[in-house]
């Protein structure tokens, strides 16, 4: 005991016990707190533990923990300003951002970040020092192997748990449900007339038993079950981090994979030969949980559209809806032909507009101030990655630390300065999704009560209706300012430019009797949308014929099924196999289906919209649907 205490001895110690305590820096911010800290705390004893007794000594395991000296200072700084921990989203960031673009964003404090780097690794570089002259804290004898026999069972438990399942432990309210549950089956069997029902009835599995019935072995007995999360154990420090990393990894394959898919697609794309000496500089803004009747552009009280309003050249689209009210599920189908009713499917084996944009000689940026991997995001990462020139912005995800849409105006006008003679940029906005008052700084909280400065607000509560809707409608003003600083930045390049703004979805706001709020539900509300065209004078000195029937279409009705035809068109881009008949750009525009995902592919001019939630019902059959 007394060789622990020397002072090389200690010094690793304590180490190994400041990088055990990340996971508890939450306690040390207000407002943050830990999920099952006690789970917690036995996966790391027992982690530490079973390296231990792997390696026998710190000198050989000691270099695996490098990475996790790495994260410690990146992991305090996402608790301290963004009350979160490392996620797949903040490592694409961090390995996918160029030096150049790392001093672009930190500026000045790319130095002080390079000393935390030379002060880690000194730390790292002098423990494994004191690991390796100490013999100490070897385990050595018999106690060792008892140890890794007792860890080796354990993990098969928990393999065969996973292979076969664990059998339940039944309580008093389980045992209660079951019992009602046979009797109401013993009626119904009684009562029908179908021998396949009796029989399913009667086959019901006992109370308490998870059965696998391809399984050739029986489940795990409870009482042996292995108390390990894998999900949970990627909260642990520092070996958790191995979760963390794979669960990236996985993003990654995942994307590479999608990417395949598409690699060796080709539009064979080419611009009319009148613009092919002309620069020109095109943006598409992808909105985010915007509703098309809270936009004072289109007829709203409130004047949430202040300078928009004030653009001649601005035409906005007044029956475009979407498909799905689910981003990662209606962005593909803006961004390339994926038809709606496929948008329910993984992937799509075709590249975007991007694609077709820089075959026609364009460079492409894309810009986010969403989020990177994970499995709501990734879908659309895909997309992204087709450009030039990548770039997300947000650390903060949807939290009130993530950053304005503002944050996407530097980059922008970088894209603009650049020597390219014809460019495509895409914003991905932030735009107005929950929480609404986090969407914009306080200078726009102009109507009240509003839910800024209200802590951890819940959007399901019906007492906040009058708040939550003055914050949305600021969170449209703030919208409103944003793409006028967009529009603002085009007019000074004073070049040949458009613009083009999509919505991904809208939101249900608790309208009238309607109890409902957010998205992800079948309503009117969330599937029509904002959209419009803004255009340079020198632009509609070029296209008058494009203007023209951009006017003409205004009302048309549209999906933005019609966007990546119409965003070609707007740039008069070719390739064979075109449909300028689903380009609201061109006299050849033609009405098509119009589907909504409402119990099935429902027809939305084919349908009533029901009650004060304007739910969507097709008065037909609806067409299924494949997931």
């Amino acid at each position: 005991m007394r060789s622990l205490l020397r002072p090389g001895n200690l010094f690793i110690l304590c180490t190994y016990f400041l990088l055990s305590a990340v996971p508890f820096v939450p306690y040390l911010f207000p407002g943050q707190t830990v999920t099952e800290p006690l789970r917690i705390l036995g996966m790391q004893i027992v982690s530490w533990i079973a390296i231990w007794v792997l390696f026998k000594r710190p000198a050989w395991f000691h270099i695996f923990l490098l990475p996790a000296f790495f994260a410690l200072p990146i992991e305090i700084y996402l608790r301290a300003y963004y009350g979160q921990s490392i996620s797949t989203h903040h490592l694409g960031i961090l390995l996918e951002t160029s030096p150049k673009e790392a001093f672009e964003f930190l500026g000045h404090a790319i130095w002080l970040l390079l000393l935390i780097v030379i002060l880690v690794i000194a730390w790292w570089g002098l423990t494994w020092r004191a690991a390796w002259r100490t013999r100490d804290l070897d385990w050595n004898g018999k106690s060792r192997l008892a140890v890794f026999a007792l860890l080796s069972l354990s993990l098969a438990a928990w393999l065969y748990g996973l292979q076969y399942g664990v059998r339940a432990i039944p309580d008093a309210a389980s045992v209660a449900a079951a019992s009602d549950a046979s009797d109401d089956a013993s009626d119904d069997a009684e009562e029908s007339s179908d021998p396949a029902e009796v029989s399913a009835s009667s086959a019901a599995p006992s109370v308490g038993a998870s059965v696998n019935t391809s399984a050739a072995l029986p489940p795990l007995p409870s009482w042996a079950k292995v108390p390990f999360e894998v999900e949970q154990f990627g909260n642990a420090w520092p070996f958790g981090l191995a979760v963390r990393g794979y669960d990236f990894w996985k993003e990654r394959q995942y994307l590479v994979e999608l990417s395949i898919k598409s690699s060796q697609f080709k539009f064979g794309a080419h611009q009319g030969s009148d613009a092919a000496d002309t620069p020109e500089v095109f943006v598409m803004v992808i909105g985010e949980s915007s509703r098309y009747d809270r936009w004072s552009l289109n007829g709203y009280r409130r004047a949430t559209n202040p300078l928009l309003s004030n653009e001649t050249n601005l035409v906005s689209l007044s029956n475009i809806i979407t498909a799905v009210s689910a981003t990662r599920l209606s962005v593909p189908v803006i961004v390339s032909r994926k038809p709606a009713t496929q948008s329910l499917q993984a992937g799509f084996s075709e590249k975007s507009f991007i694609g077709a944009f820089k075959e026609a000689g364009f460079k492409t940026w894309w810009l986010s101030n969403q989020m990177s991997f994970g499995q709501f995001d990734t879908p659309i990462s895909v997309f992204a990655k087709e450009a030039d020139v990548v770039q997300f912005t947000n650390l903060g995800g949807f939290t009130d630390k993530s950053s304005y849409d503002q944050v996407l105006l530097a980059p922008l006008v970088r894209a603009l300065a650049d020597p390219a003679k014809k460019k495509l940029i895409v914003l991905h906005s932030l735009g107005n999704h929950w929480n609404y008052s986090q969407r914009h700084p306080r200078e726009f909280d102009k109507w009240q009560p509003s839910l800024y400065g209200m802590d951890n607000p819940v959007y399901t509560d019906l007492k906040i209706k009058p708040q939550l809707n003055n914050s949305y409608d600021n969170s449209i003003l703030y919208t409103d300012w944003f793409l006028e600083q967009v529009i603002t930045a085009l007019k000074r390049t004073e070049q040949l430019s458009a613009l083009m703004y999509v919505a991904d979805h809208g939101q249900t706001l608790y309208d009238g009797s309607c109890n409902l709020a957010f998205h992800g539900h079948n309503t009117q509300y969330e599937f029509h949308i904002p959209a419009f065209v803004w255009y340079s004078d020198r632009y509609q000195a070029d296209y008058p014929d494009k203007i023209a029937q951009l006017q003409r279409h205004k009302k048309a009705r549209l999906s933005t099924e019609n966007v990546f035809h119409s965003l070609l068109d707007l740039a008069d881009l070719h390739y064979s196999g075109e449909r300028l008949d689903w380009s609201f750009m061109n006299a050849k525009l033609k009405r098509h289906k119009r589907y909504v995902d409402s119990y099935g592919w429902s027809d939305y001019d084919n349908a009533t919209f029901k009650g004060d939630c304007r739910e969507v019902i097709d008065k037909g059959h609806p067409l299924p649907q494949e997931k």
